[in-house]
């Protein structure tokens, strides 16, 4: 495709490819990214599902959700970054298109967890109690699908 040609030869793309730093450096900042991004959702979700009840979501969540978002936004950047340097070659990855399935999966998935939650002004949010239903179920679902996440991206590499 024409926009994938693009991509892979753009300024980025041809640094990416020639440099003997750039690639492992964005490459490091990517993983940054996606480790503050799957170690602050984990705890969470693990709050979401009953463990350390003694800790109120309202505390874990002001502290890990400015972290994710961080780690989101940074590796959003870096991945498409590395993108450009074989863009045609991850499009035609089966495991490519997995990743990003799980990917959006994932971020929709948080959403859902969101709604299902009180309100935030609610005393839900500093209590101690177990979330709803459907909030426990979303936050399993979210460790399944950011391990997933996590799989497909690292055997893109090998695949």
């Amino acid at each position: 495709m024409e926009i994938l040609t693009l991509l892979e030869s753009s300024g980025l793309a041809e640094q990416l490819r020639l440099s003997t730093w750039t690639y492992p450096l964005i490459n490091a900042g990517h993983i940054l990214g996606v480790s503050l991004l799957v170690g602050a959702i984990i705890p969470l979700d693990l709050r979401l599902i009953g463990l350390w009840r003694n800790i109120p979501l309202l505390q874990l969540w002001q502290i890990l959700i400015p972290m994710a978002a961080s780690g989101l936004g940074l590796a959003a950047l870096s991945g498409f970054a590395l993108f450009t340097a074989r863009a045609s070659e991850y499009a035609a990855s089966p495991l490519f298109w997995i990743k990003m399935i799980l990917l959006l999966s994932a971020l929709l998935n948080i959403l859902v967890i969101r709604t299902a939650l009180p309100r935030r002004g609610s005393s839900f949010w500093l209590s101690h109690e177990i979330p709803p239903a459907t909030a426990r179920i979303c936050a399993t679902l979210s460790i399944l699908l950011w391990l997933g996440t996590l799989l497909a991206g690292r055997l893109i590499g090998y695949f």
